[in-house]
């Protein structure tokens, strides 16, 4: 099996892209973007945070199954 490397994004890449998101949206509207787009990742972690409980291994076992009704069963004679 052949491995393929990926190559890394280098200086000359980021400029690329970041010159055609400019392009793209304009100058104006990129802030708002970047904004928006790390209070959506502030939220996210707090999320996050909130429902971590530590000591918490609900996710690694599943639930307990119910327990079965009992039934009371009368010998008819």
């Amino acid at each position: 099996m052949e491995v393929v490397a990926v190559p890394s994004i280098g200086w000359p890449e980021l400029l690329i892209v970041l010159f055609v998101l400019l392009l793209l949206f304009g100058a104006k509207k990129l802030p708002d973007m970047a904004r928006s787009i790390g209070k959506s990742t502030n939220e996210f972690k707090r999320g996050l945070r909130e429902g971590a409980v530590p000591g918490d291994t609900s996710e690694a076992e599943p639930p307990a199954a119910p327990p079965a009704p009992k039934s009371e069963t009368t010998p008819t004679e």
